[in-house]
């Protein structure tokens, strides 16, 4: 028997090297040429990314010379002190703000379509926008001059009714310990329609209907405010906690994709995974919420064409959607304050009339399909 189980030991097929078959060294080139390519990408939106910033500060009614910018910021310029205030307390935190917005709407997106296996999913699929426009209001016609930290009391409520809007959406959808994904987008679908349809109650409680109305209306219509440099920071640096939760989670949802039965057999505790995820994308749709008001295509658009491009992997998604993201919205929103000045376009209703066509035309010229 010893002598038996040495001749197993010391088997040919044990100690013979693996040899690679050429479909193998096909397979590792093609990785490495794909992951070669998406990094090609990446560093050029990101450089996209900063020139559109720049661009869109530059642009204005009153036009700022690229260089003097520069120079204003390492405090050797020779801008006025108009030109000054333009660019720090106005143009610069808004074109942020809305890069923010854009890459936090497009990964949101991302997020939703692949937890929920479905294309038309938004960053607003589970009542987020209902809660967000309840709150808004309310922080709109009673509390405009309240402000905490650079926060308005309208990004506050807004923020604080997107989060509840979920919370409340999620138990709700929650029974005998799972949650359907059927059931999470039907209960927030008759959430959200019946808190957005209940800000129509604000016309009549509104004191001052001419310019709170208005004020609503453009809010729900979407347009990035100018955030002060506090409200900035404390958004931008949530915006870097969801990522960083955000990336570890995009695994488990190419997991999730195959299904929660086969999830659950390759090891992945499907509710904890669903659940992380939700409150990820959540917080991310809470932020652009809470700096932009209701813009909801940018969460629709962009991870489309991300997966066009770059196929279904999440994990590479990730950061080309928040960069891409990013620049859209940049652009969408130096147009919208600068086509009709001193007259501006709520950011929102641009996006439609841009947007819309424009990822009609992709879908027809591609004519190729994705899997979510």
């Amino acid at each position: 028997m010893e002598a038996e189980l040495n001749k197993v030991a010391v088997s040919p097929l044990v100690a013979a090297p693996r040899v690679l078959r050429p479909e193998a060294h096909v397979s590792v080139h093609t990785r490495h040429a794909a992951e070669l390519r998406l990094y090609v990408v990446l560093i050029t939106l990101i450089a996209v990314m900063f020139l559109s910033i720049v661009v869109s500060v530059s642009l204005g009614a009153i036009h700022i010379p690229v260089k003097a910018m520069f120079a204003a910021m390492l405090h050797q310029g020779s801008l006025t002190e108009t030109q000054r205030t333009i660019l720090f307390a106005i143009r610069l935190p808004r074109v942020l703000a809305s890069s923010i917005v854009g890459a936090a709407l497009a990964v949101s997106g991302l997020m939703f379509q692949g937890l929920f296996r479905n294309p038309m999913a938004d960053p607003y699929i589970i009542g987020a926008s209902g809660g967000a426009a309840l709150g808004a209001c309310i922080g709109i016609v009673f509390l405009s001059q309240i402000s905490i930290f650079g926060f308005s009391a309208t990004a506050l409520l807004a923020f604080a009714g997107s989060v509840i809007t979920m919370a409340v959406v999620y138990s709700l959808a929650r029974a005998r310990g799972r949650t359907s994904g059927v059931t999470l987008l039907l209960a927030g679908f008759a959430v959200g329609t019946m808190l957005s349809n209940s800000t129509y109650l604000f016309e009549i409680f509104d004191p001052n209907s001419t310019s709170g109305t208005r004020i609503v209306a453009a809010w729900l219509h979407g347009t990035i405010g100018v955030p002060e440099w506090t409200q900035l920071a404390i958004t931008f640096c949530l915006f870097i906690l969801s990522m960083l939760a955000a990336f570890p989670l995009m695994r488990r949802l190419n997991t999730l994709a195959l299904g929660d039965e086969h999830a659950h057999q390759l090891g992945v505790r499907v509710e904890t995974a669903r659940i992380a995820i939700i409150l990820a994308a959540s917080l991310l749709t809470a932020i652009a919420v809470s700096l932009g008001g209701l813009i909801s295509f940018a969460g629709l658009i962009i991870p489309h064409v991300a997966r066009l491009l770059f196929g279904p992997d999440n994990v590479r998604l990730l950061p080309v959607t928040a960069v891409a993201g990013a620049i859209f919205l940049v652009v969408a929103d130096t147009l919208a304050r600068t086509l009709l000045a001193p007259s501006e376009l709520p950011v929102g209703i641009l996006m439609v009339f841009l947007g819309g066509p424009f990822f009609l035309y992709l879908l027809r010229k591609g004519k190729r399909e994705y899997t979510l």
